[in-house]
């Protein structure tokens, strides 16, 4: 039985996880000849406060980065 568990920073929407969890399953199986039903698929969702690379939380990147407009 694969147990995957998977972090993710909070913020995607419940259709968003929806899709992966699909997606992730049906790579499983094609990948280890499990059957669908034995997969079972773990989330763990931190807030991006609590999530850090080279030194800078998530969330004060998103801060201090540079707003973007679409034309």
């Amino acid at each position: 039985m694969p147990i995957l568990n998977i972090t993710l920073i909070e913020g995607r929407s419940q259709a968003q996880k929806d899709a992966m969890y699909r997606e992730v399953t049906d790579a499983v199986c094609r990948s280890l000849g499990a059957p669908t039903e034995s997969v079972r698929i773990i989330v763990n969702e931190i807030p991006a406060g609590d999530f850090a690379a080279a030194g800078v939380s998530k969330a004060s990147a998103k801060a201090k980065a540079p707003e973007t407009t679409s034309a």
